[in-house]
């Protein structure tokens, strides 16, 4: 059973960077696409960045777009996301995710892409 484990969360002033990593316990045979979430207080879950595990190309919101990175270490299993140049509009909970179903059908950026979830790791921009 794959699980997701999230740290690297914290306060920071507006304009700093925060670090987010998740290590993967297991690499599955169709797991094809990992990425991070987000929600803010009384906001709707966001698709923040995924990337594909097979070819490593990378998808963003643009409300993120060039100020945040996602990577992955496949030496490490860890899941990163280089976040810079925050704004209090990124305060939310920050979820790590996985598809290991492999079936494609929905958009990077649908929660129903993803059915193993992290625990989830709160960022404070002030």
């Amino acid at each position: 059973h794959v699980q997701l484990v999230e740290s690297g969360g914290g306060s920071v002033q507006a304009g700093g960077s925060l670090r987010l990593s998740c290590v993967v316990s297991e690499y599955t045979h169709h797991m094809n696409c990992l990425g991070w979430f987000r929600q803010a207080p009384g906001k709707d879950l966001e698709g923040v960045a995924a990337i594909s595990k097979g070819d490593g190309r990378t998808y963003y919101a643009d409300s993120v777009k060039e100020r945040f990175i996602i990577s992955l270490d496949n030496a490490e299993n860890t899941l990163y996301l280089q976040m810079n140049n925050l704004t209090p509009e990124d305060t939310a909970i920050y979820y790590c995710v996985a598809d290991t179903r492999g079936t494609r059908l929905h958009t990077w950026d649908s929660p129903s892409r993803y059915n193993i979830w992290g625990q989830g790791t709160q960022v404070t921009v002030s």
